[in-house]
């Protein structure tokens, strides 16, 4: 059973155009449309992942106070990724802009293609988990049951991932 409220953590990326910018405007509309905005990391400088041959990103992390679903909460943030101007044409590629759903409180959403929360690869991405750690360092994975200070503490990945 949902709460009115429920804390939800995003990652935004950027790797094309005025990044810082288009995180800014990004950061405006959630808080618009999604609710309020409780804790943002500091912005990070990240090599690019999966896809090596563009620009690095710029990263952050946000807890924002919602009253929206899951699938509300997808949905809106699709609506800004494309009116912010991210066009999908390759898996991993680069993009102005993209909005990832990282936790949703303690929920466990599996709609195969659709929606998954936890995000499904959080635990392997340095990118993902330093932001976080910032801002949510106690919070606790709902299926492996480590926070992420544990998760951080056990992380293989080695991608280049420095504090701006």
């Amino acid at each position: 059973m949902l709460s009115d409220k429920n804390t939800v953590h995003l990652l935004l990326g950027s790797n094309l155009g005025n990044r810082q910018k288009i995180i800014d405007e990004a950061l405006t509309l959630l808080g618009q449309r999604v609710g309020e905005i409780q804790l943002t990391s500091s912005i990070y400088e990240t090599a690019a992942w999966g896809k090596v041959d563009q620009p690095s990103f710029l990263n952050v992390a946000v807890a924002i106070q919602t009253e929206l679903t899951p699938l509300q909460l997808l949905e809106a943030v699709l609506k800004i990724e494309v009116e912010l101007g991210r066009v999908r044409h390759e898996k991993w590629g680069a993009r102005m802009i993209d909005i990832d759903i990282i936790l949703y409180g303690d929920e466990v959403v599996n709609l195969r293609h659709t929606l998954q929360i936890p995000h499904p690869e959080m635990h392997n991405r340095r990118f993902v988990l330093l932001p976080m750690m910032e801002i949510a360092p106690d919070r606790v994975h709902p299926v492996l049951q480590q926070n992420i200070s544990e998760l951080l503490a056990n992380l293989t990945d080695d991608l280049s991932v420095l504090k701006r």
